[in-house]
């Protein structure tokens, strides 16, 4: 890693090529630029999590580290390649008058004629698609779990901002669980009459989880809180009988439906890279997350 001390993009962008000369690459098949928002003390983590994404996405990623906006403006970069990077990353640290408009800097980085996501992994903006920086993405990739206070009320916040190339890693954390109830009701189609989600107290993706479950069944969801981890079980009602996932240790689940041995599951909490990398996977519109985020908005003024 090279460090620049008070630059600029035009030196960021010539230190990228010459990082590739250096290294015998002077084209690189990059697939998209990653821009992470994020604070100081969880940058380490965050670019960490995107190195182990880049093996399946490799892309520019940029760290952007937000500082006071009092004082003049510098800006300071590390920069390179390789060390488990599939691509060229930078981390840029904005200090003074420069905070304020970040986006100056970010976008002469961006990899001409390709996508752009922008990620934040505490602290998500009201509205991404409003936020100086996450106007420049097609995806815009937050965290409602991260946030440092009121999460509920966080997830609540980018469901109102919804728009097409939004999405929150409290609604990829249900994949598994969404696939595993999809299919149990594949395998015994009864007709669900009622159920319930529990898990921790403060929980977005159970949250998510109910309202994707009552906007799909048709029929009401109860919340139920457990000491966790994470979502615990969730049961469909019907006049079968109950089918239910139960998930004590966060790994192994027992599934459980009428006239059926109870058999386990696979279902480890996932880590954060395999929750980016999901994302990253698709640039298009998730129009069941949209659902989603509209039932959980009625859901709170019912």
């Amino acid at each position: 890693m090279i460090e620049l001390l008070d630059t600029n993009s035009s030196e960021i962008a010539a230190e990228f090529l010459r990082a590739r000369s250096r290294a015998g690459s002077p084209a690189m098949g990059m697939v998209m630029t990653l821009v992470i928002v994020v604070d100081d003390d969880d940058a380490e983590s965050a670019m960490a999590a995107a190195r182990a994404a880049s093996h399946e996405h490799p892309s520019r990623v940029l760290g952007v580290i937000l500082g006071s906006a009092r004082g003049a403006a510098q800006v300071n970069a590390q920069v390179g390649i390789g060390s488990g990077w599939t691509g060229e990353t930078a981390l840029i640290r904005l200090h003074g008058e420069v905070v304020k408009h970040p986006e100056s800097v970010v976008l002469p980085l961006l990899l001409p004629d390709s996508p752009v996501a922008v990620w934040w992994p505490n602290h998500p903006p009201d509205d991404p698609s409003q936020d100086p920086i996450g106007r420049l993405g097609q995806r815009r990739i937050t965290d409602a779990a991260a946030a440092s206070r009121n999460k509920t009320r966080a997830i609540h916040r980018q469901c109102e901002a919804y728009t097409v190339g939004n999405t929150d890693l409290a609604w990829t954390r249900i994949t598994s669980w969404r696939a595993l109830l999809a299919a149990a009701l594949d395998q015994q189609p009864v007709k669900v009459t009622g159920g319930s989600v529990t898990a921790e107290r403060i929980s977005p993706s159970a949250d998510l989880l109910v309202a994707w479950l009552s906007d799909r069944l048709k029929v009401p969801i109860g919340r139920k809180n457990s000491s966790g981890p994470g979502i615990t079980e969730v049961v469909l009602e019907s006049k079968d009988g109950p089918i239910s996932i139960s998930r004590a240790d966060g790994k192994l689940a027992t599934f459980s439906s009428p006239d059926r041995p109870d058999r386990p599951v696979a279902l480890k909490r996932r880590d954060l890279p395999e929750l980016l990398a999901e994302e990253l996977r698709r640039l298009d519109e998730d129009d069941v997350y949209a659902e989603t985020a509209r039932k959980l908005l009625k859901m709170e003024s019912a």
